[in-house]
């Protein structure tokens, strides 16, 4: 994996978003060190309410906690430039953001603001699979929630993110492709959901790019710079070969390799270099996004850039 390099050289990036409920203190060690090795960066991930409905109390408490062990312990995570509160990225176990799925696999109406009080600057939760009962309607944005934080699911209406117009309202959505894939070679020979997950039976490919960058996720202004969020659960061996094997490999040769034909300037980032580069584009930054990587939220000392569920971009300069 270590020979497919981005426009700057850098390699393909993980972000590993290891969930607070199975915190492991050895696990994180041995993944912290992956990272600091270059290999990625590690945020905040949860699953809860499976059994009975989780509580405010309880979920703030499992996301401060795991979060202040992250920093004080691993030196993990980030921090806004001005600020002494650590930053994190998030992603939803089962989907189910902000009790998204009427009480099922989380409990708590007010988690988006439970977010926004701990620290999250971004959530990366969507898309989910096909037709599960978190989907909301609003797909391929980058945006802010437009509902009160502590209503159920706010984020399902919002204000996309504009150049000349800086966010206010944090986290931020970031979501993935999700799209139609009219695939004749599908097993139904009709087509399939296209949500930019790396499985086994879906394996990265140039046709799955082409639809990727058809999605044209933007900060409106900036059509030029597209977002992509591929998910996949790298720690399930099932998945093994879809992340590390034939199938990537011969995707990451192709996408580096044909780059240039396809008139293409790849960026490997984690989700934190991703959101930076995002508020670049609001804020009306110009010339290359790889030198935003680290634009306001900056890496807790010790940290590195560069399941669990796994999250990885790309950013493009068309």
């Amino acid at each position: 994996m270590d020979a497919w390099r981005d426009q700057e050289g850098r390699r393909f990036a993980h972000t590993y978003f290891f969930p607070a409920e199975q915190y492991d203190r050895g696990l994180v060690d041995r993944l912290a060190a992956h990272c600091r090795a270059g290999w990625g960066e590690i945020e905040i991930h949860l699953h809860h309410g499976m059994d009975v409905p989780d509580t405010a109390e309880n979920t703030r408490l499992q996301i401060e906690q795991f979060r202040d062990a992250l920093v004080r312990d691993h030196g993990l995570l980030c921090f806004m430039e001005g600020s002494s509160q650590p930053r994190y990225a998030f992603v939803h176990g089962n989907f189910t953001l902000a009790n998204s799925a009427g009480g099922y696999a989380c409990g708590v109406d007010s988690e988006m603001e439970i977010l926004a009080t701990t620290g999250c600057y971004a959530d990366l939760t969507l898309p989910t699979a096909a037709f599960h009962p978190a989907q909301i309607a609003k797909i391929n944005s980058l945006y802010e929630c437009d509902l009160p934080l502590d209503a159920r699911a706010p984020h399902r209406r919002g204000r996309n993110l504009h150049v000349g117009r800086v966010p206010q309202i944090f986290p931020i959505n970031v979501q993935g492709p999700l799209m139609l894939d009219f695939d004749r070679r599908a097993r139904n020979r009709i087509g399939r959901i296209e949500n930019a997950a790396l499985t086994g039976a879906n394996p990265p490919n140039l046709r799955r790019l082409q639809l990727w960058k058809k999605a044209a996720i933007s900060v409106e202004g900036r059509p030029d710079w597209l977002f992509i969020k591929l998910h996949c659960h790298s720690m399930d061996a099932t998945q093994r070969e879809s992340v590390t094997g034939a199938h990537m490999q011969k995707f990451l040769g192709e996408l580096v390799g044909g780059a240039e034909e396809r008139r293409e300037l790849i960026h490997f980032v984690t989700a934190r270099e991703m959101v930076n580069i995002i508020l670049a584009a609001c804020d009306g930054r110009e010339g290359n996004p790889g030198d935003y990587r680290d634009y306001r939220l900056k890496l807790a000392a010790g940290a590195a850039s560069g399941q669990s569920e796994v999250n990885s971009q790309m950013s493009w300069r068309a």
